[in-house]
């Protein structure tokens, strides 16, 4: 039987919880900052932390798996054990993965992030499509077929990356534009499965109108967005689509549990009331 596309998924989440994805970054000075040492146990502790605090109040989590790879096989099982906590507390959970790659590779890179079977399997992952947008076709498949969804990166919030997004195709609109429209394209069907990561620190010039799908926006806190930057940022988006990100901002209140939870739940109302 189909599954629920990932449209029914997401408004569920944020019509129950509200519009803001939790980071989950277990990088080394934060570490330190948490009392934790930086290493493998460490990182373990810094995932319980979360999922604690994160699980039951966020509409979705977000878990850069960079910071756990660096731990090797310990890493990898407690970042297991944020995914499956953070669901089983009814958060959406999005491997922030950046996964891009061709054939075989990226069909195992699917069945590792999207398939009921892994135990890294999360309800979404993020990707790279500069490898050309039809690379992704396995992610995505998987993805539209069991309620899933994969947030390809389009107008990230480094300044590195404009030299490559912001560039012009032959037809005369920006890399970037060509990534919205592929995806706004995919999800034609109403299930969503295609979501962009749109950066939230910087106007991105893209026409988000037609793209029917989550735009994973990160850069609230640390990286200086505020909620109130919001709604020009993302002018002639749907707003109900918009799913702002902060990871450093509320984990600097951690490692209290009731601390972090309450700062999750300041910044959701904040961005809340600037969305509308």
């Amino acid at each position: 039987m189909t599954e629920p596309g990932y449209a029914t998924r997401y408004r569920d989440a944020v019509a129950a919880r509200g519009r803001l994805c939790a980071g989950i970054d277990p990088h080394p000075p934060l570490l330190e900052k948490w009392g934790l040492p930086v290493s493998a146990a460490g990182v373990a502790r810094f995932g319980e932390i979360c999922v604690e605090a994160l699980g039951p109040a966020a509409s979705v989590v977000k878990p850069q798996v960079a910071f756990f790879e660096a731990f090797g096989s310990a890493g990898i099982a407690a970042l297991e054990s944020v995914i499956a906590g953070c669901r089983a507390a009814g958060a959406l959970v999005i491997a922030d993965a950046k996964r891009g790659d061709i054939g075989s590779t990226m069909a195992a890179y699917t069945t590792a992030w999207l398939d009921d079977e892994s135990p890294l399997c999360a309800d979404s992952v993020t990707a790279s499509p500069y490898l050309g947008f039809g690379s992704l076709s396995p992610a995505l498949d998987k993805a539209g077929a069991t309620g899933r969804a994969v947030y390809v990166l389009a107008r990230t919030s480094n300044p590195e990356g404009a030299e490559l997004q912001r560039a012009q195709r032959g037809d005369g609109a920006s890399v970037a534009q060509g990534i919205v429209d592929a995806a706004a394209a995919v999800n034609a069907d109403g299930r969503a499965t295609v979501g962009l990561v749109v950066g939230a620190t910087r106007a991105h010039g893209l026409d988000l109108s037609a793209l029917r799908g989550s735009i994973l926006s990160p850069g609230l806190g640390a990286q200086g967005a505020t909620p109130a930057d919001l709604p020009e940022v993302f002018a002639g988006a749907d707003r109900d689509w918009v799913l702002p990100a902060s990871s450093r901002g509320l984990l600097a209140q951690g490692p209290d549990v009731g601390a972090l939870r309450a700062a999750y739940e300041r910044v959701r109302d904040e961005v809340e009331a600037a969305l509308g």
